[in-house]
């Protein structure tokens, strides 16, 4: 066969397998460990939201700095369409810090940080969460800063005490020693009141157990999905 004739069936043969390899471009091919790996990855979104409820009841008449906190979530938190953490998960944590009610001022406050979630199946995940809310407790609110829950203002109950016992004093003045009486016992009265206010604390923080609280997570907390039940 002569040699140019060699030379164009070599040229078109190669023409030809260039032509096929354009038209079927190799797709990428991803490594099994690779694809697996990224299946199992689940994160928990910053500031997501989780309900708890207490397991045990918290004071700030016996509470101390490092006690543990107990907690079961109340509701399953979805992300994507997925369980992320079931209801009945464990939530464990711990008081950072104990404030009773002063005699003058000063409210009870409680602060209180979580930084475990404990799953059914035993997967244990450390996450930073802070206390956002107290819808199940009476006569509290929270303080701007995170996660401190604080008694209610005693102002009007005090006012109130000192009232009911001047009064009290100007009846008993009165009846005695006429209004002269009346005034000096109203006096008296008011000082007694002023005395039990002094000599007694604000009303303390006191959450029994079962009381829902909401939990903040503070920062992504990345998961193993293959140890969530789907």
């Amino acid at each position: 066969m002569p040699t140019n004739l060699m030379r164009v069936i070599i040229g078109m043969f190669l023409l030809s397998g260039l032509a096929v390899a354009q038209a079927n471009p190799a797709m990428p091919s991803v490594p099994p460990a690779a694809a697996a790996t990224e299946a199992a990855q689940l994160t928990i979104p910053s500031g997501t939201k989780v309900p708890l409820a207490l397991k045990q009841s918290i004071s700030t008449k016996n509470a101390r700095e490092g006690d543990a906190v107990y907690a079961v979530t109340t509701f399953p938190v979805v992300i994507n369409e997925r369980i992320v953490i079931p209801a009945g998960t464990y939530v464990q944590g711990r008081i950072s810090s104990v404030r009773r009610g002063g005699h003058i001022k000063g409210r009870a406050e409680v602060l209180m940080h979580f930084s475990t979630l404990i799953y059914p199946s035993g997967y244990t995940v450390v996450l930073p969460g802070a206390i956002e809310n107290v819808p199940g407790a009476e006569k509290t609110s929270m303080k701007d800063e995170e996660g401190t829950i604080r008694q209610d203002s005693q102002t009007g109950e005090k006012a109130k005490t000192v009232a009911t016992a001047a009064g009290t004093g100007a009846v008993i003045g009165g009846l005695s020693n006429g209004v002269k009486g009346g005034l000096i016992g109203a006096g008296i009265g008011g000082g007694i009141g002023t005395a039990i206010g002094l000599f007694s604390r604000g009303n303390d923080v006191r959450l029994e157990a079962g009381t829902t609280l909401e939990m903040v997570i503070q920062r992504e907390v990345p998961l193993d999905a293959t140890r969530i039940p789907k």
